[in-house]
């Protein structure tokens, strides 16, 4: 190991894994992580800390924390910088690929069901996946209220986001809220500060790091100049799943109220497919962020399908490699300001507020209709959040309710 000479990072001359080892252990996890991204980083500590020996405890913990900082999805994440870390760019994209994959074809094959055989599909059935959606969303909330505002200070500007986000309820107020959110606990809340410091492993430099990052700004930016003076449908696309993947915060939940602003306003599928595609969603392992890719095979125009699919999925992960390979570098540093540490507190407790405006508009005004759907989505949360039942298991069993729901409980 040796210390690059343009950082003040650590790097390392020889990866100690193969790329080839690092796309086996992800698919591994791409086909059996369940549960949604708290989930899935028990899952990855399991196999690459405990049984692999990859990375130490403190060094795990220290990823852990610098992904849940940056916006995108934090276990995809975590896994980027692993594979990063052990085996360089071409292990980050393995770790992507393997633990992406899987989810991604499940779910547009499923797009393609929906679009070919809508109309045999048993009734309710698809409205019971709405149903699912009202109980994952409501578990999503719940745990993250419970973690990101345990204070009157950080709940009352959670319902304070809430409460704009549904009046207003556009992509401008969502990423505006986020901002204010970090204002207010840069300049209101104190969170407690860490002593120690871990030194990542990292094949890149600083240099490499600013690179990335001008990357990123540069694409966020000009994505929407280059899509507003465009007709074409797939730079429209792109500009809409670049921009949730740059703008989430908290997880995959989050991306709900971003992608549906972005994909039915604009008539690209009916707000009903959209929370179809949700619910199944639910159903199958890897990260939620894959929903991109049932997106993209349903859309009215194309490019649809298997296109329009890998299209979403790319466009919607690529902040992620931008942003992890352009922080890490920085991260053992940064993570210690206290000036961040209380800006992400805030921004943490207005992303409360971003999904529980998304729980009343559109998950609940869409999903529950009748009492007969508030009874099946009450047995949904309780099934997930109390007796702990598979997530994938209560998506089949709340989809069999929605077609009982409608055939014999009408």
């Amino acid at each position: 190991m040796t210390e690059n000479s343009d950082a003040n990072a650590t790097s390392i001359e020889t990866y100690p894994v193969s790329y080839r080892d690092v796309f086996r252990a992800f698919l591994q996890l791409g086909l059996t992580s369940f549960g949604g991204p708290i989930a899935h980083l028990g899952f990855f500590r399991e196999a690459i800390v405990r049984k692999r020996g990859w990375l130490d405890e403190r060094s795990y913990a220290d990823l852990v924390a610098l992904c849940q900082f940056l916006p995108g999805p934090a276990s995809s994440q975590v896994g980027i910088g692993i594979g990063l870390m052990k085996a360089g760019l071409p292990g980050a994209f393995a770790a992507w690929l393997a633990f992406t994959t899987p989810s991604a074809i499940a779910l547009i094959l499923f797009g393609y069901g929906v679009v070919t055989f809508n109309e045999i599909i048993p009734p309710g059935v698809l409205h019971g996946l709405k149903v699912v959606a009202v109980a994952v969303v409501a578990q999503a909330v719940w745990g993250m209220a419970q973690n990101l505002c345990p204070d009157w200070q950080r709940r009352a500007l959670a319902l304070a986001a809430a409460g704009v986000l549904i009046v207003m309820p556009t992509t401008l107020t969502q990423i505006a809220v986020i901002i204010g959110g970090g204002l207010f606990g840069f300049l209101l809340l104190q969170a407690k500060t860490e002593d120690t410091s871990v030194a990542f492993a990292i094949p890149i430099g600083r240099t490499g790091a600013i690179f990335s990052l001008s990357v990123f700004f540069i694409l966020l930016i000009g994505i929407p100049l280059l899509a507003s003076t465009s007709s074409s449908q797939t730079l429209a696309m792109i500009d809409g799943f670049y921009r949730a993947g740059s703008l989430v915060f908290g997880g995959g939940h989050v991306v709900l109220p971003l992608l549906q602003a972005e994909v039915v306003p604009q008539g690209w599928m009916t707000n009903d497919t959209f929370l179809a595609g949700y619910g199944a969603a639910q159903a199958v392992p890897g990260p939620l962020f894959t929903f991109a890719a049932y997106l993209g095979a349903v859309l009215n125009d194309a490019p649809n399908g298997w296109l329009g699919g890998v299209i979403c999925v790319l466009a919607i992960f690529a902040p992620s490699f931008l942003l992890v390979t352009g922080a890490l570098p920085f991260w053992a540093q940064l993570r210690h300001l206290p000036s961040m540490q209380n800006a992400l507190l805030g921004i943490n407790a207005a992303v409360v507020g971003l999904l529980l405006a998304a729980f009343y508009s559109p998950v609940w005004t869409s999903g529950i209709l009748a009492l007969k759907d508030l009874v099946l989505a009450a047995i949904a949360f309780i099934l997930l959040q109390f007796v702990k039942v598979p997530p994938w298991l209560v998506v089949i069993l709340t989809a069999c309710g929605g077609w009982i729901n409608a055939s014999y409980w009408p």
